[in-house]
């Protein structure tokens, strides 16, 4: 609705609108059959499609990606790319654009479709979300975290000057297609990476799913999720989407789904060990267990149950080259990103939430302390 008023000094034209926000989240079995349409959703009777495939994908299912779109005659350029933490980029955005200047993309009736794990989903949807103001992207995860994290959300991104995710957009998806088929072939060291963002919302806000990981999360580690764990899959998705659906552009700084994500942004950039995202995430979850009981938040037996099932189904809990001044320097960073304040997601129980403001470095320092005598010896 256009309104205008003048006060004497100025006159205001007030643009007031909303933006509806849909998209689906498919889940599926064998994306690549040839009689599975699900990938070409949104074709609008378009017969061509842009694809941009992680290389290591694209080397194992290269065949069965062509025989795909040639069966339902659709004539596809499928760009191979590098898509690491340390490549996610403008260079990368820069020469996926350049690329789809070349295809000749049509911005409404051909989605771009990202086949790859988060780093991937994040840049490629970042091209699309600003290639032409905007072009529809389907995003088909091939990652556990993808899956269950960064195919399902509105978010995209590029690092930028040694910042993780920097410079980015909130865009949805066209559509997500979820095909757990992809993970039969995932090295184990990333589908532990997406059990460490499963972990994550468990102990914060899911005590049912901590308890589901417990009892069944080792097997089903085991099984790559492919066929089991299911249970688990689908209730961390729901409680992603739960917790993102009401608060998509991030207008309340204070999310659930940022506990992980206080402490490790900078030891993740640090590109120790060339670290994954789900393992820094894990490292920061641990600490801030002990840092929640140090607070009285959660109680010893808490913690020891919570840090024991995490190491039992193998996910880091100690990092080596994590410092006391890396993390406090994590801590401002996130502060600015919060808009001033802190917001720092912690345990107040088990599966229970509170947000703290009043962190201080000596408590910070205090803590590490604890979590290198508990743990330190695990990593050495």
């Amino acid at each position: 609705m256009l309104t205008s008023r003048s006060n004497g000094f100025h006159r205001v034209w007030e643009v007031r609108t909303s933006r509806a926000v849909s998209y689906d989240v498919r889940e599926t079995t064998d994306a690549l059959h040839p009689s599975n349409p699900t990938m070409l959703v949104g074709s609008r009777g378009s017969s061509r499609r842009f694809v941009v495939v992680d290389e290591v994908v694209y080397r194992s299912r290269s065949e069965r990606l062509h025989d795909y779109f040639a069966h339902h005659g659709i004539e596809a350029k499928i760009m191979p790319v590098a898509a690491t933490e340390p490549n996610k980029t403008f260079e990368l955005y820069f020469a996926i654009a350049r690329a789809l200047d070349g295809f000749k993309l049509n911005r409404r009736s051909e989605p771009i479709i990202a086949i790859g794990g988060g780093v991937l989903s994040d840049v490629v949807s970042f091209v699309a979300s600003t290639y032409r103001r905007g072009a529809p992207c389907i995003r088909v995860p091939t990652t556990l975290m993808g899956l269950i994290d960064a195919a399902i959300g509105i978010k995209t991104a590029v690092n930028f000057d040694r910042a993780k995710n920097r410079i980015g957009t909130f865009e949805p998806p066209a559509a997500a297609v979820l095909d757990r088929q992809w993970l039969s072939t995932l090295p184990m060291r990333h589908v532990l990476n997406g059990v460490g963002e499963m972990m994550k919302l468990a102990l914060i806000c899911d005590r049912p799913q901590f308890e589901l990981l417990a009892r069944d999360g080792r097997e089903a580690i085991d099984d790559r999720f492919v066929t089991k764990g299911t249970s688990i899959f689908r209730n961390a998705i729901d409680g992603m989407l739960q917790e993102l659906e009401p608060n998509l552009w991030e207008e309340n700084l204070e999310r659930a789904t940022d506990f992980g994500h206080t402490f490790s942004p900078m030891l993740e950039m640090a590109d120790v060990d060339g670290l994954l995202h789900g393992e820094a995430v894990a490292i920061d979850c641990a600490f801030s267990v002990v840092l929640a009981w140090q607070r009285s938040m959660i109680d010893a037996a808490t913690r020891d149950r919570c840090l024991g099932v995490m190491v039992d189904l193998g996910l880091p809990v100690f990092h080596r080259l994590a410092t006391p001044e890396m993390f406090w320097a994590s801590v401002e960073e996130r502060t600015a990103h919060r808009d001033g304040y802190q917001r720092v997601p912690m345990m107040a129980g088990l599966g229970r939430c509170e947000f703290v403001n009043d962190l201080t470095y000596d408590e910070l320092k205090s803590a590490f302390a604890v979590w290198t005598e508990l743990f330190g010896r695990i990593a050495a």
